[in-house]
């Protein structure tokens, strides 16, 4: 299987809230990373063109890589979209719709998020975008109901805003399983982002798209050696026993403590 690095990000900021701060990186390591990946050669992709890709709808480049932003701070829609248009990178950006509409509507702690005004912005320079749920909770914990509405109303609300289909998805952590991937696709999305700590293929599940997350430690190294194919296990493989036994822990604890921030 050929790897295909699938990046994960979330903030680009100095000073972030404690809760996000291992998963945030500084603007300047920020910006050797997308050079490292400039300089790798690696042809860049939005989400949709990969699933197209993965579905045999279309003929993906010889070495893609795809760039994806979850849940959307405030640093994204400024610096980190022109970060990435300077370099003629697109991406795709899963919002997380309570969290981007503002009004205490997600489980999110307290951080500087974009507005869902900003959304269009972000189409204009470049950036996909795709949906994150309502709340950002773990789904694979959620009575079927309210399964539905996160993944359906997140979708509607960012389809009214932009005023087009939004097909695309991102599970919150990725926290996905069987009931989950298939509810994504009665949802109408065309494709569902997971984790799974390893780079991509194109033999990957496109309701589980195997993505790497960035954290503050990692260097543009580490992005170089990822653009390489190499640092990480290649997807598709089966849920590790580790994975799965985690899985029913939380949905044992949500039956008790209810609805929880995906973190």
């Amino acid at each position: 299987m050929t790897p295909v690095p699938v990046l994960l990000y979330h903030a680009v900021m100095l000073d972030p809230p404690a809760w996000i701060a291992e998963f945030t990186v500084t603007p300047r390591v920020f910006a050797a990373q997308l050079d490292a990946i400039v300089a790798s050669g690696r042809a860049p992709v939005t989400a949709s063109t990969y699933v197209a890709g993965l579905a045999g709808r279309a003929e993906l480049p010889a070495r893609p890589v795809v760039l994806t932003f979850d849940d959307g701070f405030a640093d994204l829609p400024g610096p980190t979209a022109e970060a990435l248009a300077a370099r003629g990178l697109p991406a795709t950006a899963y919002l997380t719709t309570g969290a981007v509409q503002g009004g205490g509507g997600s489980l999110l702690p307290p951080a500087p998020m974009m507005a869902l005004a900003q959304a269009a912005e972000l189409e204009a320079h470049g950036i996909e975008i795709g949906a994150h749920t309502v709340t950002h909770p773990q789904l694979d914990t959620l009575p079927a109901g309210d399964l539905r509405r996160e993944l359906g109303e997140s979708k509607g609300v960012l389809e009214d805003a932009l005023g087009h289909r939004v097909d695309h998805l991102a599970y919150p952590h990725g926290y996905n399983s069987r009931a989950v991937r298939a509810a994504a696709a009665s949802a109408g999305y065309a494709s569902a982002a997971a984790v799974r700590h390893a780079l991509s293929s194109p033999a990957d599940e496109a309701y589980r798209i195997a993505r790497l997350i960035v954290r503050r430690s990692h260097t543009a190294a580490d992005v170089a050696s990822w653009m390489a194919g190499e640092g990480a296990r290649v997807a598709p493989f089966p849920d590790a026993p580790k994975t799965v036994g985690w899985r029913l822990y939380r949905r044992a604890r949500a039956r008790v403590r209810g609805p929880e921030f995906a973190g």
